[in-house]
């Protein structure tokens, strides 16, 4: 990403703001006093060693958990109290909180499925596939997006796992996000259809802010504009990936995960 890319997007307004979030589990403090901003159009990194407290914080933020304390904005609007659900339908979509895979169907039937869903079509949508062109126009662009249009008509279960994972994806941008939340995009994919995913990820919508949660580095920092670094529960730093890179404090955190910063 360009200097000019990161300058637009560090003026851009914000779409998603965690204030001071706070969640205890009886004694133990999850998530500590955390802030964080997401602007449109951003490419914002979560990161942090296992047990930092990046899935509380999500679960926080998508409303899986109501926080101890604080609060959390989408689109300028209070949804600290808010169901997924209604998140979803303010504009948040996450991966991980997709409906199962439906096996028995196909690609294109999924993504017909969420399509006409989101246009008001879902008692019908099994007559929307064949008879309404804004559904199939729809359905058909992200299976091209999301290179899936060779496997469209093959039932899921009969997926690769890397297949799958990008019709996740592709029925997370069906819901017509605001702000995507990636929950590890790559996790257990082979290495041969990872560079397939990865570039998927990278084309995605400029309008669409991401936050990506992941455990590959190599991934973050092609990916990323700015990062954020949690420890126990709390926010350690967060900047663009060059000052992370550089960030003694990450580095120290890093070492003997095998993960070191990038130099």
């Amino acid at each position: 990403m360009t200097s000019a890319t990161v300058s637009n997007v560090n003026d851009a307004p914000v779409v998603l703001e965690a204030q001071g979030l706070v969640m205890r589990f009886g004694g133990i403090t999850a998530t500590d006093n955390v802030s964080l901003q997401l602007r449109r159009g951003a490419r914002h990194a979560l990161i942090g060693p296992n047990g930092a407290g990046k899935t509380t914080l999500v679960n926080l933020l998508t409303g899986v958990l109501a926080p101890t304390a604080g609060r959390i904005a989408l689109l300028g609007q209070d949804v600290t109290r808010l169901a997924p659900h209604q998140r979803v339908a303010r504009g948040m979509v996450r991966t991980f909180q997709i409906n199962q895979l439906f096996d028995a169907m196909t690609p294109l039937e999924t993504l017909a499925l969420v399509v006409s869903q989101q246009q008001g079509l879902t008692r019908q949508w099994w007559r929307a596939l064949g008879s309404s062109k804004a559904v199939a126009e729809r359905a058909g662009a992200l299976l091209e997006q999301f290179h899936l249009a060779d496997v469209a008509q093959q039932k899921v279960q009969h997926l690769a796992y890397g297949k799958r994972r990008l019709l996740e994806i592709a029925i997370a941008l069906a819901c017509e996000p605001r702000v995507l939340l990636l929950d590890e995009p790559v996790a257990g994919v082979p290495p041969g259809e990872r560079e397939e995913l990865l570039a998927t990820v990278a084309a995605l919508p400029a309008d669409v802010s991401v936050l990506l949660i992941e455990h590959d580095m190599d991934l973050v920092f092609s990916f990323a504009d700015r990062m954020t670094v949690l420890v126990n529960g709390a926010l350690l730093t967060e900047g663009t990936p060059d000052e992370i890179a550089a960030d003694a404090r990450v580095r120290e955190v890093y070492l003997g995960h095998g993960e070191a910063a990038h130099g």
